[in-house]
């Protein structure tokens, strides 16, 4: 009821405005037009003059004369509208503010009952909790909410590499045991887009593993329920992300889509927790930093805090990291295309480093990345490459091992 009455007495105040505009007086204002009159006058007295003196003569002072005159007239005509426009009935006056009241209350209402929601109560803060507490509860499984999308369709790979994926498929069927065939095909079937069979691969993993599997063993099972969600952290993903924390509670990758989690469920404060510290932790060249510099603004704000984000950390020379276009871009992309986004910058890093070489920083950083995104084999194969390259020197080899041990490959 409040907001109603607001409303009705700002669409009166806004008549009452126009009605002290319209009754305002001005008969003690001079218009322009008289202001006019007497300069023509001054000049038709002018010209008098002029001819007694014999400047003028007397065709051109008829022809100053005629044009004086002239304009005199428009001044006169100009002054006897604003009399009538100034003299205009009061009683006129005030129908027609009050039907200017009329039209802006009304257009109001009909605009809001168009755009707003007339029927809406308050939401008191606890109310809200309470929404969102059971917006969590009642989240939809992994495969309910799958069934709901359009099928997915796998990428088709390589006539050459069809052929080794189907061989690994066969050998990994006929021993479900072996780590390391499970390990391969779980990173392959994920790469061509078949995340059913990897999480199915990826939990044999984590089974044939027991409790010596690692927190990026559990953040891989549950991306790979998220990408093939589409971004959506369903309760079995969440699931995999806390046994993760319980393993490592620093884990960046896990901190950042439980952050996720909690935007879909309308808990920004939560969200803005994790990611804020994910950010004032750095680096700045971390996969997850793109997508959070672009949306923990508005997650802020949405939670009711005054932020303000730390400016990017400088880095080495020459090392490439996300730019203000790739945060730009970052904010039109789906989940899985910002995935892809990181792991092409990722793969161009390898490229390099492989081709020319690079700092002990950049090793550090490539084998803390593949570890980021779920790529333990290949973060450990870099890691063991860069102990051979860097093994005389005990201090670059220290650099790249603090790399190494934020993908959890240093052992």
């Amino acid at each position: 009821m409040l907001f109603w009455i607001i409303c009705a007495a700002l669409a009166l105040l806004l008549a009452a405005l126009f009605a002290l505009a319209l009754l305002r007086s001005r008969v003690d204002e001079e218009h322009p037009a008289a202001y006019d009159l007497r300069i023509y006058r001054d000049q038709l007295k002018e010209v008098e003059r002029d001819l007694a003196r014999g400047v003028l003569s007397e065709a051109d002072a008829e022809r100053i004369r005629t044009e004086v005159g002239r304009r005199v007239l428009a001044a006169d005509a100009q002054l006897a509208v604003a009399d009538v426009a100034g003299n205009q009935p009061r009683l006129l006056t005030l129908v027609a503010a009050g039907l200017m009241g009329l039209g802006l209350l009304g257009g109001g209402l009909a605009v809001y009952g168009q755009l707003g929601t007339p029927g809406l109560g308050d939401l008191p803060h606890g109310a809200r909790l309470a929404d969102a507490r059971e917006t969590y509860a009642s989240r939809e499984p992994h495969d309910t909410f799958m069934a709901r999308l359009p099928a997915r369709v796998a990428q088709e790979p390589e006539p050459q590499f069809a052929e080794l994926i189907e061989r690994l498929r066969t050998a990994v069927a006929s021993r479900p045991d072996d780590l390391q065939g499970q390990q391969f095909l779980a990173q392959n079937e994920a790469r061509l887009g078949n995340f059913a069979a990897a999480r199915t691969a990826q939990s044999a993993v984590i089974r044939l593993k027991g409790e010596s599997a690692t927190a990026t063993d559990h953040v891989t099972l549950a991306q790979m329920y998220i990408s093939e969600a589409g971004g959506y952290v369903s309760p079995e993903a969440e699931r995999a992300l806390r046994i993760a924390l319980n393993r490592d509670a620093t884990d960046p990758v896990a901190r950042y889509f439980l952050g996720q989690m909690w935007l879909q469920n309308d808990r920004p404060d939560r969200a803005f927790g994790l990611w804020s510290q994910l950010l004032n932790e750095g680096p700045e060249e971390a996969p997850w930093i793109v997508p959070i510099r672009q949306g923990i603004d508005d997650i802020a704000w949405l939670a009711g805090l005054d932020y303000t984000q730390p400016a990017p950390r400088e880095t080495a020379l020459d090392l490439p990291g996300p730019s203000v276009e790739d945060i730009e871009n970052a904010g039109q992309m789906s989940p899985l295309e910002r995935q892809e986004m990181v792991q092409g910058m990722v793969n161009r890093l390898n490229e390099r480093l492989a081709t020319e070489g690079g700092t002990p920083e950049e090793w550090g950083r490539l084998i803390s990345a593949y570890g980021a995104l779920g790529d333990e084999g290949r973060a450990l194969a870099i890691w063991r490459e860069a102990q051979q390259r860097f093994g005389d020197n005990p201090d670059a080899l220290e650099t790249v091992r603090r790399g190494a041990q934020r993908a959890g490959v240093d052992q």
